[in-house]
């Protein structure tokens, strides 16, 4: 083809020399024609949010070379929405901004609508998890969420309970082996593995037996893949997709994106050739709830077509992700929590052992018990949510309650951290104060002001069974555990798709006699 393509421009006379003018000044050209269409772009974002006062920008980085993950970028944005009245532009670079809201009228306004998630973010993370529930919209998410609902069915998540209380025993007897020269113990990478061992029983019916193989190679990509997906949407040369996967970063991602598939490829394949089995296929067919993976093997549309293979990897890679680590974050930070404010912690032990007696096991029936642990785990992930804040992209215009509009395309993100701690919200923001969850205090509270799962079309599929797993792990890990902080090393908060530590989560434990 190209000795073709030579010969005809010989033909037409244009010798090497020419031929290589032409490909400069055809690449001028369409140089040229990106940069006119950010330069267009940037003023129409400044016209869009020409009425919402904001932080001063950089020239060049905009306001992004204010976050350098060193544990105050969320209270900077908390800072900024009490000094802009909740709602003002943030700048990734000089050509991408996104309209920040922190107050729950204006995130009401957002989310009650079911836009579709923010291209810019979600696109990042497609290489890892697909075009999944978390990043799709439209018909497609539609029928996704509708297929995978019934998989969150409260009869399927009761015998969760058990499996989930298995899963964190096993953590726990690992701990008591740990603590005999009473050295701190870093609570994510454990509480991770548990989690990890959790949803590989519960959603996948597979035995992982993670916790006690050396090999958490999964967990560590996870926590890799978080790191350069946050670390892409600061430096803003690496939005573009050709620089980032040029560069180191670039490679370090796909390189830990074939570590996380391959361990998703294995839990597929793992069930698929099982069900090849004549038995095993019977017990599926008889069962009264299909589990997560079962509904995604089985489903089929209207022509009687399964889950293309790129759908159904999507899927897996989409729940194994957010199925143990949004929760790890949200149980890491509830046992700081505990160790920080030990008359409530003390509190939850003893509802724990009234409720549980001489069990180590939690039943479903429990659960509902544990009021007082409920509302110490609420006012956790209000203070430290595993999820500080997400996005979306206006498919059509937005006015807010205060008569201000934004055009479709404008690119909208909700600190819920901001939200979580605003004071004409919250009185005491900073205070843990596990009664704000009382029946009484929640009944007057607007309903988008603690969202820890998200609100509206979109909120999180999987939400009860995150707070059923979190209910589990508290209240076996009061029960054999008192739990003080290592004053020597207190967590540095970072956002990086959850709210991890940067220098992790130390703990002090006692065995509770």
């Amino acid at each position: 083809m190209a000795s073709v393509l030579q010969s005809a421009l010989a033909l037409a006379g244009w010798d090497g020399y020419g031929i290589l003018h032409l490909l400069v000044i055809v690449s001028l050209g369409l140089l040229l024609l990106q940069v006119v269409g950010l330069i267009y772009k940037r003023k129409q974002t400044v016209k869009a949010f020409q009425r919402f006062p904001g932080p001063p920008c950089h020239w060049l980085y905009g306001n992004v070379h204010e976050f350098q993950q060193d544990g105050k970028d969320l209270d900077k944005v908390a800072g900024w929405a009490a000094e802009y009245q909740d709602v003002f532009p943030v700048w990734f670079g000089n050509f991408q901004a996104f309209l920040f809201v922190t107050h729950p009228e204006y995130v009401k306004a957002v989310l009650s609508r079911g836009d579709p998630k923010s291209n810019l973010v979600y696109h990042f993370l497609l290489p890892w998890i697909g075009k999944g529930l978390l990043v799709l919209s439209g018909q497609k998410w539609f029928q996704h969420r509708r297929l995978l609902t019934p998989g969150f069915h409260y009869d399927i998540l009761k015998p969760y309970v058990k499996l989930m209380s298995d899963s964190t025993n096993v953590m726990l007897d690992k701990w008591e082996k740990l603590i005999s020269d009473d050295h701190p113990v870093e609570m994510f990478q454990h509480v991770s593995l548990m989690t990890l061992d959790s949803i590989m029983k519960c959603a996948f019916s597979c035995n992982s037996n993670c916790q006690h193989n050396s090999d958490d190679s999964y967990i560590q990509a996870v926590y890799e893949l978080s790191y350069l997906t946050n670390l892409r949407l600061r430096c803003f040369p690496y939005h573009n997709d050709l620089v980032y996967y040029l560069s180191p970063h670039g490679f370090r991602f796909r390189k830990a994106c074939s570590i996380a598939h391959q361990h998703t490829e294995k839990v597929i394949q793992q069930r698929k050739e099982s069900l090849k089995d004549a038995k095993e296929l019977e017990k599926v067919q008889q069962k009264r709830h299909l589990d997560f993976l079962d509904i995604l093997l089985n489903a089929r549309d209207e022509n009687g077509e399964g889950l293309s293979d790129a759908d159904l990897r999507a899927e897996v890679d989409t729940f194994m992700f957010e199925g143990h680590d949004t929760t790890a974050s949200g149980i890491s930070w509830i046992l700081y929590c505990m160790a920080m404010y030990p008359e409530h912690q003390e509190k939850c032990r003893e509802e724990i052992r009234e409720i549980l007696g001489d069990r180590d096991t939690v039943e479903w029936d429990d659960l509902a018990k544990m009021t007082y642990t409920t509302m110490c785990i609420k006012e956790s992930l209000r203070l430290y949510p595993p999820v500080p804040g997400i996005s979306r992209l206006l498919d059509k215009p937005l006015t807010f309650f205060d008569g201000r509009s934004v055009p479709a395309d404008s690119l909208i993100g909700i600190s819920i951290y901001a939200l979580h701690r605003n004071a004409s919200i919250w009185k005491d923001p900073q205070v843990f104060d596990p009664l704000r969850f009382s029946p009484e205090n929640s009944s007057h509270r607007h309903s988008y002001a603690f969202l820890p799962f998200a609100a509206g079309p979109r909120n999180c599929i999987g939400q009860n069974f995150a707070m059923n797993e979190m209910k589990v792990a508290i209240a076996l890990t009061l029960r054999r555990f008192q739990l003080s902080p290592d004053e020597a090393r207190p967590p540095i908060k970072i956002p990086q798709l959850i709210l991890r530590s940067k220098n992790g989560i130390h703990l002090r434990l006692k065995k509770v006699t």
